[in-house]
Parts: structure tokens; sequence; C-alpha cells
């Protein structure tokens, strides 16, 4: 079966791209939700930290 997919897959012009490409969304995407959590501010995490907590009649 890996052998039927490998061979197709060597049919395809251009395949050696899409694993890198997929890896720089991948990557771009962490960087950017790691600089995001990073950047916030300190009083809006405690905001949302304390949200399940409080009671709201």
């Amino acid at each position: 079966m890996l052998r039927f997919v490998k061979q197709h897959m060597e049919t395809i012009v251009g395949v050696e791209l899409y694993p890198m490409v997929s890896f720089l969304i991948f990557f771009t995407f962490f960087v950017g939700l790691i600089a995001y959590v990073i950047m916030m501010k300190k009083g809006y995490i405690k905001e949302v930290e304390s949200l399940p907590l409080t009671e709201n009649d």
C-alpha cells in the first residue's frame, strides 16, 4: 500500500514543495501565536483568568 502511494506521489510535478510550504505555514502560525500570548497585557490575562469563577445573577 505504501509503495503504491509513494509511486503515485512521485508522478506529481512539484510534490517536494508541499511539505516545505506546510511546515512554513505551521511554523508561522505557532510563532505568531506565541508572540501574541507574550505581548498580551497582564491585566487582560487576570480578567480572563477569573471569568469562570465570577458569578452573574
